[in-house]
């Protein structure tokens, strides 16, 4: 296993698609899946690891504001 010298803190959103779980990093554009929420942030960990491994020069974005939002529908 490699260690990694420097380490981040990154906000994932989970959303359930059909059989799959899929987890989206919000400060870079990263998504992975899997047939649960710990799977899903499993494979996104290691997505993003390679992303960040391959050096593309992408800074992420600040880590977002999450917060619930009320509002009336019409009929």
């Amino acid at each position: 296993m490699r260690y990694l010298s420097n380490a981040m803190r990154l906000t994932a959103a989970i959303t359930h698609e059909g059989d799959l779980f899929v987890a989206q990093c919000l400060e870079v554009d990263v998504a992975s899946q899997g047939d649960s929420v710990e799977d899903a942030l499993a494979n996104l960990r290691e997505a993003l690891e390679l992303f960040f491994e391959e050096g593309t020069g992408e800074k992420p974005r600040p880590t977002p504001i999450i917060a619930p939002i009320d509002v009336s529908v019409g009929e």
